[in-house]
């Protein structure tokens, strides 16, 4: 499964003429490297991969010191079997986290061999890059971060791009009619339950078989705890596990605020606090800081301390939760609490991958708003909803208090455009999420 807007993204890279070498980054699992080396196949004669977790012993060549043409060379003919012509080969330095040499000799590409076209990839490449044994090469890099598959990506995928095609001809003030309302609706569904890792949604579109979904599902949750076993520090893994396991729990509360005590009975944020950042910096979750008194860069005013985590993938987040995929179809009323947790958790994944930077409001104990974003300098709140119910106090209590000049609401309530105070509201499908920046 090869996500057509990051090989876009790499071909831009591609024909920049200030291009540095590339750092891709990602959750394990995610298509990195097999998007990498499509790209490599398409638009270059020859393709150069290196894998250090695979070959070590490459690793050795950066050991002596960070001579381009003798780490070319010797990486060719010692590595490879094969010449690293510049302007001709992509150089690719996958998993390179395991060779923290590797990444320094980033900086010396970048000055010595501009013309090298080089990218840098690994699935823990996030952690890494926060440890004091690697000399980053600040300003000397590009930087591309890859997800899960979006929605709109998803349902492209399974054949829909008729309907994402055919929203663009609507006026997009206008409601929707069941042409466009009933399949997108379904598609969400199933986007719930399978999500947006490649191999899942690969899966997807050749069976069709929600049980075959789940099995690759767990067999990724799985791998990913194989991963805190080899890579995590060893007096953080039980914690690591322990956090994890007690997302879903913590995610279906009322007030699913972040509580380290309900991780493990009297655990404080001095305990778990370094294994919340390990999880972040690996992508496997995302952290969604409170905001009391929002003011432009929302970040300076956001209390660190006071959060919630979000899983980086919709599906593996119900296939952690432990939610039969019937339960989502059929709708069953035993699952509304729950259905809340895993709209907000769609939302939130959606503006990530959008760059659009996220927190939550709260107001003491009297109002609480599901996200707020920054857009232009402006300060944009979001309501979510996991039904056609709209009524939103804590919006309107925002809303009074701040005026933005826009809003958004987001529920399975067809498209609707009014004011709340001096806030212009668009009320949108969570379908449409991935248009939020066209009606900004």
């Amino acid at each position: 499964m090869i996500k057509r807007d990051i090989i876009e993204k790499l071909v831009s890279w591609k024909n920049n003429k200030k291009r540095k070498p590339l750092i891709l980054t990602g959750v394990r699992q995610c298509g990195k490297t097999s998007s990498i080396l499509e790209f490599g196949n398409l638009f270059f004669k020859d393709v150069a991969y290196i894998n250090f977790e695979e070959t070590p012993e490459a690793g050795d060549i950066f050991e002596y010191n960070f001579d381009t043409d003798r780490i070319l060379d010797a990486l060719g003919s010692l590595i490879l079997n094969k010449k690293i012509t510049v302007g001709s080969t992509l150089l690719v330095f996958d998993e390179i986290q395991v060779c923290p040499k590797a990444i320094t000799s980033l900086k010396y590409f970048c000055e010595k061999k501009r013309d090298l076209h080089l990218i840098a990839a690994g699935s823990l490449l996030g952690v890494a890059l926060r440890s004091n044994e690697v000399s980053f090469p600040v300003g000397k890099v590009d930087r591309l971060r890859m997800f899960p598959l979006s929605f709109r990506e998803f349902v492209v995928a399974d054949g829909g791009e008729k309907y994402i095609t055919g929203l663009e001809k609507y006026d997009k003030s206008a409601e929707l009619p069941g042409l466009f309302t009933t399949p997108l609706e379904d598609y969400l569904k199933k986007y719930y339950i399978v999500g947006g890792m490649p191999e899942v949604v690969q899966d997807w579109i050749d069976n069709h078989d929600f049980d075959s979904v789940e099995k690759i599902q767990n067999n990724i949750i799985r791998d990913y705890s194989d991963d805190l076993v080899k890579h995590a520090p060893k007096d953080e893994l039980q914690n690591l596990r322990a956090i994890l396991d007690c997302m879903p729990e913590q995610l279906a509360k009322e007030n699913n605020k972040f509580i380290f005590s309900r991780v493990k009975q009297g655990a404080r944020a001095k305990e778990l606090e370094t294994s919340v950042q390990w999880l972040i910096d690996a992508g496997l979750v995302h952290k969604l800081d409170k905001v009391e008194k929002p003011e432009i860069p929302l970040s300076s005013t956001a209390d660190a301390e006071y959060f919630k985590l979000y899983f980086s993938d919709i599906g593996l987040m119900r296939c952690k939760a432990g939610i039969y995929y019937k339960t989502i179809l059929e709708e069953s009323d035993l699952y509304q609490k729950f259905k809340g947790a895993m709209a907000e958790n769609y939302v939130l994944c959606e503006l990530i991958k959008q760059e659009l930077p996220a927190w939550f409001w709260r107001s003491g104990n009297t109002a609480e708003l599901d996200l707020i974003s920054e857009y232009h300098g402006e300060i944009i709140p979001i309501e979510v909803k996991a039904a056609d119910n709209t009524m939103a106090k804590s919006y309107r209590q925002f809303a009074k208090k701040y005026s933005p000049p826009v809003g958004f609401k987001f529920s399975l309530k067809n498209i609707g455009k009014n004011m709340v105070e001096n806030t212009e509201t668009y009320s949108l499908p969570l379908y449409l999420v991935y248009r939020i920046c066209e009606y900004m």
